[in-house]
């Protein structure tokens, strides 16, 4: 499976998950407590309460996959205003920095162009 990153949309669910549920829980949170369709082909990230757990959860236009990282050590970083919402919507950068235990919030950002993709 190749994800196009450009056009990904990453929405992290702000509560802690029971990492015992599967394709049927997580896309019941997803419609019934998010509002969202599971089969949007958004990637929706789930943590569990310790937050060395994860879950992404992907429909790829005819199935769904879960993709399932477990810490050894250490923890996930969590957005600090996560406690204020049910979901946010993070930038790719900010999953992958999520991913490698990197401090997102006080990473500097370059103002970068973000416009349309030019098509030939």
């Amino acid at each position: 499976m190749i994800l196009s990153t450009s056009r990904l949309r990453l929405y992290l669910y702000c509560h802690a998950t029971d990492m015992r549920k599967g394709f049927d829980g997580l896309s019941g949170i997803i419609s019934g407590e998010l509002g969202q369709d599971p089969v949007s082909g958004d990637v929706y990230i789930f943590i569990n309460k310790r937050r060395d757990r994860m879950k992404l959860f992907i429909w790829d236009g005819d199935g769904f996959w879960i993709f399932y990282k477990r810490l050894e050590k250490g923890t996930f970083q969590l957005p600090s205003n996560i406690a204020d919402h049910v979901s946010l919507q993070l930038p790719y950068d900010d999953l992958l920095l999520m991913l490698k235990g990197i401090d997102f919030e006080n990473i500097q950002r370059h103002k970068r162009y973000k416009g349309r993709l030019l098509t030939a």
